[in-house]
């Protein structure tokens, strides 16, 4: 007989305080009743390892979540932006930005090397880097990150969405680094 993880929880929440300890005996793995703090207090790096990490942790399903995406008809750059609207929200555990003048606000950044400029680095330096390989993407107009000069050649500004900031530069490094795959495709688009 298969029980399914939403019939347990559903059950939990209409259960007598008798069935939920009895919930909570059988199925120890769904730390029912618990919130993730009181589940697990490793650090949110830790815990925030893999989608369905983030999806565990915003109390969402994380196949439910991609049937819908699916259902929308959303292109991969779109459900590469709601998966990671989830990432972000898991890894700043509650933190929203206000948008004052004194707060930071990080986002990872990247770089789109070319196989001239990459010759010359050792494979340590790729490995810490995060090579990716853009094959499956078009690359006429792709980037991760763009810069123009303004006024003189020495001057640069740069714009991204605000929905994706990070709480600290760590978490910025560490979600660009660790997300690799959903920013690619967030930022560049996949043949077809």
């Amino acid at each position: 007989m298969e029980i399914k993880q939403e019939n347990i929880i559903a059950a939990y929440e209409t259960a007598t305080e008798s069935g939920k300890s009895l919930l909570q005996a059988l199925f120890p793995d769904l730390s029912l009743g618990q919130t993730s703090a009181e589940t697990d207090n490793r650090p949110v790096t830790e815990r925030i390892k893999t989608w369905e990490d983030a999806c565990r942790d915003q109390d969402i399903v994380s196949y439910e979540f991609e049937d819908w995406l699916d259902d929308q008809g959303f292109a991969p750059d779109e459900q590469a932006f709601h998966k990671l609207r989830v990432i972000v929200a898991a890894l700043n555990e509650g933190w929203k930005p206000k948008f004052t003048e004194d707060e930071g606000r990080w986002y990872p950044w990247f770089v789109l090397w070319t196989e001239l400029e990459l010759q010359d680095k050792l494979e340590a330096w790729k490995e810490e880097h995060v090579m990716i390989n853009i094959a499956d993407y078009v690359g006429d107009f792709c980037g991760f990150a763009c810069t123009r000069s303004h006024s003189s050649p020495s001057g640069t500004d740069m714009h991204f969405g605000s929905r994706l900031c990070l709480r600290s530069e760590e978490l910025a490094d560490y979600c660009g680094k660790q997300f690799i795959d959903l920013w690619a495709d967030f930022y560049l688009i996949r043949k077809s």
